[in-house]
């Protein structure tokens, strides 16, 4: 019994609930970004607090071979930084940014952020020929490109037999 696990927050909710500022901020970030819900926002801003507490205890450390491979990992997630000052100019849009609902819609295969969103949900998305129905997914710089629609089964099928046609002929 003592194999099991308690699952964790990965976020924490806002000290002061009622805070018409910061309501209003997150309201426009899940409109533009077409977040379900607060709870979204909040665990994007825990990950780059993460991010940057990270960066802060590499300010002192001389090593630099530790810093490049920081640097190289964030990088690689598609974070432009160079130094620590650009980690620690990262905010929860940059984050968000990096989401595959986001880039389902920047790639233009989706009107806007809900149906994005949809697409995602209903398994329509494939990254790299896999199907991924996580929104929250993050698109690393070597998946950019790899992001396209899936092929619907109707359409195959239409398409095998105009071919069946075309050679019966």
């Amino acid at each position: 019994m003592g194999d099991i696990k308690r699952k964790r927050r990965k976020y924490s909710r806002p000290k002061k609930l009622f805070d018409s500022k910061r309501i209003e901020d997150e309201n426009n970030l899940a409109l533009k970004y077409g977040l379900k819900n607060r709870k979204e926002i909040w665990k994007a801003r825990s990950a780059v607090s993460r991010i940057r507490k990270r960066a802060k205890g590499l300010i002192s450390k001389k090593d630099d071979e530790e810093k490049n491979k920081f640097f190289e990992k964030l990088n690689k997630m598609g974070f432009k930084v160079k130094d620590i000052s650009d980690v620690l100019a990262l905010t929860e849009e940059d984050w968000l940014n990096r989401r595959l609902e986001t880039f389902v819609l920047r790639n233009k295969l989706a009107n806007t952020t809900r149906q994005a969103r949809q697409l995602i949900v209903h398994k329509h998305v494939a990254v790299n020929g896999k199907i991924v129905n996580i929104p929250s997914f993050m698109v690393t710089t070597d998946l950019e490109d790899k992001i396209s629609l899936k092929i619907r089964k109707q359409k195959a099928k239409k398409v095998k037999v105009e071919e069946k046609g075309e050679e019966n002929e």
